[in-house]
């Protein structure tokens, strides 16, 4: 499984639905659909600022995760961007790897 986070922004008809359905509602929505895929919500915030909710959850692959940005975003309730998210192991892998590259101009 790969882990994402991805982060919502409520456009204002979005916001109109997290009025009616609540937090905690929309949390189990988020949930089932996560559930659903094959994955795991591993965690849910509601925050101020430039986004207003940041979930992590684990998914089976890119793809299902592309899948995921692209239906919300298609409601147009939701903006939501994704960033894949790495463990420290896999950063220590990718550190190990080497890679021929020639800087522009060198």
């Amino acid at each position: 499984m790969a882990k994402y986070m991805f982060m919502a922004s409520y456009t204002t008809h979005g916001t109109k639905g997290l009025k009616k359905d609540g937090g905690t509602g929309r949390k189990e929505q988020i949930d089932k659909m996560i559930r659903g895929l094959g994955g795991t919500l591993d965690s849910l915030y509601y925050a101020f600022g430039d986004h207003d909710v940041f979930g992590i959850v684990d998914l089976p692959d890119h793809e299902t995760a592309t899948a995921v940005s692209l239906t919300v975003n298609a409601t147009g309730a939701v903006q939501v961007k994704t960033v894949v998210l790495l463990t420290p192991e896999q950063v220590d892998e990718a550190a190990r790897k080497s890679v021929s590259y020639r800087p522009p101009g060198e």
